[in-house]
């Protein structure tokens, strides 16, 4: 597996890499504190050593250098210690140094200026040395006597202090390191360990083995788990009622298909019962594949403007009923949206609207508005009002058999509702006509 196809793989590696860049730079910073710690500690003896040096040297009356035989130093007096001290009488030009630069040849400072202090590093013959060196002008009795005073000691004790610090620090940071790497594995295991769950859970509900997501997660999975439950539940939904619409279509069918037969043994009729028959064919397709097509109740639907939608339909209907020159009213707030799909909505507002239309005498209105986390619309007209106002809503059952149609409409008007778990009443209107009132409730 790939590291980009794998989030596990990404935040180990991940981490992995800010660790290490963080422990080396740590480490980094830690051992040059401590170099430059142990180097100023070495300094600060080597200075020491000058003041000692100071402490014990003496100028008698002709101005010569004179030195104790032995100092509380005790490497001053040990040849080869790796601690070596000289003293240059500048006025005399004579030196003194100290017994241990017996079969070593240090590279004493011999040029330094009266009150002034040089710390360096020195190198001669493959070793390398830290040097510390002070000029001072000595009180004699009668002039001042200019002396150089300078202490090197050998690096490589400086050198083995700082190997051993660096190699127990890096031995620790390492340990560490590797205990922090794998106690953030443990808990990157543990904190993905809901999404390894969840995948099982679509595995198995792939497999049939169960019909959703069922379960408890971490308030950041909670929302994607509950929105994959409502796809599966809308997707089986839908297909639900494919098969229905399936099932009743072809139970449908079979009447007129009867009566289309038993026409054929009366060719007189069959022209009239074709037509009859077909027509009814296809209000019966049309009422399935409108059942079969809605969309039901979306969550993830976009919010779609009302008022355009009503407008729309509005200026249709005028067209087509314009013989009868109907008032029609649309009040609904301009900024009112909701959650439905277009085609739902066209199909549904259309219908209602289309039949307020056709049964109207001078006016029609609707009205659009939410409360209640719903959308309710009312779409009112001056017409005779319904009768049976449940039988209406079955298919084939017309209000007004003089009106043109075949009762199609507002029973897709009542499976769309149904579909989206509203409600759809019919009740009269304040005019004596026809109120159609639907309630959708909020995605």
């Amino acid at each position: 597996m790939k590291v980009q196809d794998s989030i596990r793989a990404r935040l180990i590696l991940g981490a992995a890499v800010v660790l290490v860049t963080f422990v080396a730079g740590a480490g980094w910073a830690v051992q040059r504190a401590h170099q430059d710690s142990v180097l100023t500690q070495r300094f600060a003896q080597l200075q020491s050593t000058v003041y000692l040096l100071l402490a014990g040297a003496e100028i008698d009356d002709a101005g010569a250098l004179v030195m104790p035989p032995s100092f509380p130093e005790p490497r001053l007096s040990l040849p080869a210690s790796g601690l070596y001290a000289n003293v240059v009488n500048v006025a005399k030009r004579e030196e003194w140094q100290s017994p241990s630069t017996v079969g070593a040849e240090p590279p004493f400072q011999r040029d330094v200026p009266v009150g002034q202090w040089r710390y360096d590093t020195r190198t001669t013959q493959g070793r390398t040395y830290l040097a510390a060196s002070y000029g001072v002008s000595w009180a004699g009795k009668t002039q001042p006597v200019p002396l150089v005073l300078s202490v090197l000691e050998d690096k490589s004790e400086f050198n083995r202090e700082i190997a051993v610090f660096e190699r127990t620090m890096w031995t620790w940071l390492a340990g560490a390191s590797l205990l922090l790497l794998l106690s953030q594995t443990l808990l990157l295991e543990w904190g993905l360990s809901p999404l390894r769950r969840v995948a099982r859970e679509v595995r198995r509900i792939e497999q049939g083995e169960q019909s959703e997501v069922e379960g408890r997660y971490p308030a950041e999975i909670a929302a994607l788990t509950g929105n994959l439950n409502t796809l599966i539940k809308q997707e089986r939904v839908r297909q639900t009622r494919y098969k229905e619409a399936l099932s009743f279509l072809a139970h449908s069918l079979k009447t007129p298909l009867a009566v289309l037969r038993g026409a054929l043994h009366e060719p007189a009729e069959l022209p009239a019962a074709v037509t009859q028959q077909v027509a009814r064919m296809d209000d019966i397709v049309q009422h399935q594949l409108g059942r079969a097509a809605a969309s039901g109740l979306a969550r993830f639907a976009p919010h779609l403007a009302i008022a355009p939608v009503l407008h729309r339909i509005r200026d249709s209907l005028q067209k087509v009923y314009a013989d009868k020159s109907l008032d029609f009213a649309i009040d609904c707030p301009a900024g009112l949206s909701w959650r439905i799909d277009e085609g739902d909505a066209f199909e549904m507002l259309g219908n209602v609207m289309d039949n307020a239309a056709k049964w109207a005498v001078h006016r029609v209105r609707v009205k659009a508005w939410t409360e209640r986390r719903r959308l309710v619309l009312e779409i009112d007209d001056d017409g005779k009002g319904f009768g049976d106002t449940q039988a209406i809503l079955q298919l084939h059952v017309r209000a007004d058999e003089q009106v043109p149609g075949h009762g199609v409409g507002l029973a897709v008007v009542n499976d769309l509702v149904a579909s989206h778990e509203g409600e759809l009443k019919l009740e009269r209107s304040e005019w004596g006509g026809g109120r159609v009132r639907i309630a959708l409730p909020a995605a």
